[in-house]
């Protein structure tokens, strides 16, 4: 049987684990195999360890969803954060407000099969992220 949806606070880097290994968990319910699930685990980390760096605490949402006949995973990554100013400069490869390489966000989006962000300055960023089983 394949779980509801799972909630997992983000507060702390170990959090940040538990989101990857309940997401891999879920994800195999739903029959995504192999590397997906390493893509599925990166992209986690890539936008958990956003919200512990830049927002301190938020959330990863774990869901099963189908769609036209698809089965995969729903992951969304919410936090009320300070916002992304230019969310069109912060998905290119390179940038940073911090001391990372700046490749977290256009890395997640890449592993994923689907992507979305939106971000409002002083309220939260959402970032909503499918991975179907092929």
């Amino acid at each position: 049987m394949v779980a509801e949806e799972i909630r997992i606070p983000i507060d702390r880097d170990g959090d940040i684990v538990a989101a990857r290994q309940k997401a891999r968990e879920l994800a195999a319910q739903v029959g995504i195999s192999g590397s997906d699930l390493t893509m599925i685990a990166t992209a986690i980390s890539e936008v958990a360890r956003n919200i512990v760096v830049y927002a301190n605490h938020g959330e990863i949402v774990l869901s099963p969803v189908q769609s036209g006949g698809r089965r995969g995973l729903l992951v969304i990554a919410r936090d009320e954060g300070p916002g992304i100013a230019d969310i069109e400069r912060a998905m290119r490869d390179g940038f940073s407000t911090g001391k990372s390489l700046g490749l977290g966000l256009p890395g997640a989006k890449r592993l994923m099969d689907e992507f979305e962000i939106a971000s409002e300055m002083g309220k939260g960023t959402t970032i909503t992220m499918w991975k179907w089983t092929r």
